[in-house]
């Protein structure tokens, strides 16, 4: 067998649908590997994502492409097919915390996560030394009030330049425009503790410990503009207790923040995320 590739496709459910789609692998002589598939009841739609193979070489037959393109008319659905393993072009976005976007670029070096990190964009200069090592392009961008329009402009000049094909905001402490939310959307993801909503502004983590909460956690999303609050990806969680002292909450909340975006990341490499009516699908590998 060659190389392995991912159909994913989504549409509005109906009966026949994982036969269709099993017909068409096996007509154009395609060996399926693994598949998920989720139909909701409550939004009548179907997801699947498929991984196979071509018996004939490592190309998807274009004869298939033609079928899939045929079928997903019929269904009034979207699809996409992908190389396994075929990294995707990302641009981090960073403020003055380093911890979330070293989580990702570690992991990609180590192969981990299957992203080509193409830049790093800062409205700071503090981490532009300490990312010196990864040998990537930092941008200084600021942004103020008054720059604000310019800033996001240049954003994008950037990701064109870049090829980004995924943005991460990873502890970037400004808010995206909503033109920039609508332009981004399902390609930009965002991290933030999971205290919000209800611990929404300054010091969430001291506000948490005056009300002595018992788990703390963080959250992965995708951007929108609504603030904070697109569809989520993953959330981790931790249990507490009464002798954490805020900048114990900091420190856990850090590690939880990393874990949660890195989870996020890849399965948005991996192209097992749905969007699904405000929430998301995430398949398991």
């Amino acid at each position: 067998m060659g190389q392995e590739h991912i159909l994913t496709l989504a549409c509005p459910d109906r009966v026949g649908l994982v036969a269709t789609v099993a017909r068409l692998m096996e007509r154009h002589g395609c060996f399926i590997a693994s598949s998920r598939t989720f139909g909701d009841p409550e939004t009548g739609q179907f997801f699947a994502r498929v991984v196979f193979q071509s018996e004939a070489d490592d190309d998807v037959p274009t004869g298939l492409l033609a079928d899939l393109e045929d079928a997903a008319g019929e269904l009034d659905g979207t699809w996409g097919v992908h190389k396994v393993g075929q990294p995707v072009k990302t641009l981090l976005l960073v403020s003055k915390s380093d911890h979330c976007a070293n989580t990702l670029l570690y992991a990609a070096r180590r192969g981990e996560l299957p992203i080509e990190l193409v830049g790093i964009v800062s409205n700071h200069r503090t981490l532009e030394a300490g990312f010196a090592h990864w040998g990537l392009p930092f941008f200084h961008v600021p942004v103020t009030a008054a720059t604000k329009q310019d800033a996001e402009a240049r954003l994008f000049d950037l990701v064109e330049e870049t090829g980004a094909e995924l943005v991460v905001l990873a502890r970037y402490m400004q808010v995206l425009s909503n033109h920039a939310c609508t332009r981004l959307a399902g390609r930009c993801i965002n991290i933030h503790h999971s205290f919000l909503p209800s611990f929404k502004g300054a010091q969430p983590y001291h506000q948490a410990h005056a009300r002595g909460v018992k788990v703390i956690g963080a959250s992965a999303h995708y951007v929108t503009p609504d603030l904070d609050e697109g569809p989520i990806i993953t959330q981790v969680t931790e249990g507490i207790d009464h002798t954490f002292s805020p900048a114990d909450m900091i420190e856990l909340g850090r590690h939880l923040e990393g874990t949660a975006l890195l989870r996020a990341v890849k399965a948005h490499a991996e192209h097992r995320i749905f969007i699904n009516a405000g929430k998301t699908v995430v398949f398991a590998r």
